[in-house]
């Protein structure tokens, strides 16, 4: 089964578990700028990208979440990353993005 994760809607319910345990995760992972935790710098995604032009920074961001999202959390495949994005944010340069979820088939949830 496959489910959409966004940045939005982050508030963590202590004590999850199953499907709403690993999408809580891709949430964490998706607001998570790489080097803000404390003891595990290297979580997170790197927002490097950021000052490139948008579409170069689309591209990177897409490799960049498909890579940390599938490193951090390994009960999941990537199957795709869109952006949800009205004009107004495009015009400031705001990029949010949709990922596209499957919870591998040998996990038990």
């Amino acid at each position: 089964m496959q489910y959409e994760v966004t940045q939005t809607g982050n508030t963590i319910e202590i004590g999850a578990t199953g499907i709403q345990e690993i999408i809580q995760n891709v949430k964490i992972i998706l607001s998570t700028q790489k080097g803000t935790v404390p003891l595990d710098r290297d979580f997170g995604l790197d927002l490097s990208f950021l000052d490139a032009p948008t579409p170069v920074a689309k591209a990177l961001a897409v490799s960049e979440i498909i890579e940390e999202v599938e490193k951090q959390e390994p009960r999941v495949l990537v199957k795709s990353v869109e952006w949800i994005q009205s004009q107004t944010d495009e015009m400031d340069g705001k990029m949010v993005p949709k990922v596209l979820i499957q919870i591998k088939e040998d996990v038990s949830v």
